[in-house]
């Protein structure tokens, strides 16, 4: 939602984004969905962040295009060669999407659990930092 007026009832790139929602919510139940980044650029509705065991991806809509952004999408196999943008990041990847695009859901479905299944495995392993020194005792 980073342009005036994007978000009217109707607007192609509000459906897109609604699509796109309910691709996510279907493939990944447990997923929880926050807004954040509020800024006026954005109108300060934010932008739409689903996470589940970490950040999957983000929605942000544009004046021509809905972008979903995933955080580490670098580490994923894309074989429906969905990724088209952000390409030569060493992190994220990103699929942007035009009016008229079609969605292929399955592939998004399988790319949205690859990314759940990257961060339950990544913070399974993943231990706490801890420094050399003890805490001391309360009095």
């Amino acid at each position: 939602m980073n342009e005036a007026g994007i978000g009217e009832a109707g607007d192609w790139r509000e459906e897109t984004l609604a699509r796109i929602r309910k691709i996510i919510e279907q493939a990944d139940p447990e997923v929880v969905e926050e807004v954040k980044w509020r800024k006026p650029s954005n109108g300060m509705r934010g932008v739409p962040v689903w996470s589940h065991a970490g950040i999957i991806c983000t929605g942000e809509t544009y004046k021509d295009k809905v972008k979903m952004t995933f955080a580490r999408g670098a580490a994923l196999e894309d074989p429906s060669g969905l990724f088209n943008s952000s390409l030569d990041g060493g992190t994220r990847r990103a699929i942007d999407f035009f009016e008229g695009d079609r969605i292929d859901e399955k592939a998004l479905k399988v790319l949205i659990r690859a990314a759940v299944a990257l961060n339950t495995s990544a913070s399974v392993g993943a231990r706490p930092v801890r420094s050399g020194k003890k805490k001391p005792k309360s009095a």
